[in-house]
């Protein structure tokens, strides 16, 4: 069926996680999506563990749905044909470093008086502009400098990295928004138009509760754990048996939460009387609850917190997740129509819609699979 992105054309020439990420979404939605890979070895992240039948399940994933061409820019006639792939293309996706576009002669100014409707986005690690614009952005990096390991972890203790890569995914997603925004642009103006983000900023918006204490306050928000900025009690706790996650701040919620851990003295207690009171005595709240949870399992609590319709979840690993029935209702788990070799399930796209649905198309190219054809189709004559 028709994507709502259907008869786009979109040249990908970013690797590893980001561009992507980025291109991934688009190519569920629809888009014909022609990735842009080095002879020989390809995107790096082709070559990521783990590996099923010696291919890397990373790539798999987020490379799905999309075509491949090995194209060396050093190369007179490769750099002919991608410039004039870009000619026809509606999308550029790029995550190299700033200015490397322009050495190649691909520059923003030249692509748009060649192609006045393409849309080129640009994702680095830091931005074009600024004293970091020249400076490499791996998802590591632009954690630590946008705050999230100094503002994540125990309260105590080292900075804490994001298990996940959520820079570079942050960045992919900001950059596929940008490029909607610039398509329905592009339909009131038949103008394209040059986005960019880079994984710092991703990052840094990501901080939007952070960077109001800093605006409020102008000090730093200190390293809080688990605990929440504005709500308590608000967070994981361990139940006979394994960890489960308690969101009762709200007045009829913290009520019903004392009643049924049988602890209505804290109804009374001045400490804990309103949210805002909570907050700022988290620490003693917590030391007061956690035993009590404790010393039950944690089927047992859920139910009764369920029950009492106070948002209560157990605390799942990705397998477990991945397995739990409503993963399964809402589909995130698809197979991958064609696969003959590599991953044979992956991630879905998370969101629906009703009449141009975004899906999973085809499996990640094999590295220049499709070298020949795009070759063809855009030959000099074509």
């Amino acid at each position: 069926m028709p994507g709502a992105l259907d008869g786009l054309l979109v040249l990908d020439l970013s690797s590893h996680l980001s561009g992507p990420y980025c291109t991934m979404l688009l190519a569920d939605m629809g888009a014909e999506v022609i990735k842009v890979e080095r002879p020989g070895r390809g995107d790096d992240a082709r070559a990521m563990p783990p590996f099923v039948d010696g291919r890397g399940a990373p790539f798999d994933v987020w490379n799905r749905g999309k075509r491949s061409i090995a194209l060396d820019a050093k190369r007179p006639e490769d750099l002919a044909l991608l410039k004039r792939m870009a000619v026809r293309a509606d999308v550029l996706v790029e995550n190299l470093r700033p200015g490397a576009l322009a050495r190649m002669g691909l520059e923003w100014e030249a692509l748009h008086a060649a192609n006045p409707r393409l849309i080129v986005a640009s994702i680095s690690g830091f931005g074009s502009v600024g004293p970091w614009s020249g400076h490499g952005g791996f998802d590591l990096m632009t954690q630590g400098m946008a705050g999230l390991m100094a503002g994540n972890g125990p309260e105590q203790g080292e900075p804490h990295r994001l298990p996940i890569a959520i820079s570079d995914l942050a960045a992919g997603m900001q950059a596929c928004i940008a490029i909607l925004g610039a398509l329905n642009a592009r339909h009131r103006t038949g103008c394209g138009q040059r986005v960019e983000t880079s994984l710092f900023a991703a990052a840094m918006a990501l901080g939007v509760y952070e960077a109001a204490h800093v605006f409020a306050l102008g000090e730093r928000p200190p390293r809080m754990g688990q605990a929440h900025r504005g709500n308590s009690p608000y967070q994981a706790f361990q139940a006979a048996d394994g960890w489960m996650t308690v969101g009762a701040a709200q007045p009829n919620f913290w009520t019903a939460l004392c009643g049924i851990l049988e602890m209505p003295e804290l109804l009374t207690d001045l400490r804990f009387a309103t949210v805002a009171d909570r907050v700022a005595n988290n620490q003693a709240l917590v030391s007061l609850l956690a035993p009590r949870f404790r010393a039950k399992p944690r089927a047992h609590w859920l139910a009764a917190l369920q029950a009492a319709g106070i948002p209560a979840e157990p605390v799942l690993a990705y397998d477990e997740a991945l397995a739990h029935p409503q993963a399964s209702a809402i589909g995130i788990v698809a197979p991958i129509p064609g696969a003959t070799s590599g991953l044979r399930n992956t991630l879905a796209p998370p969101f629906t819609m009703s009449h141009t649905p975004a899906e999973v198309r085809s499996p990640a190219p094999m590295l220049n699979a499709d070298g020949a054809a795009i070759r063809a189709r855009f030959a000099e004559a074509g």
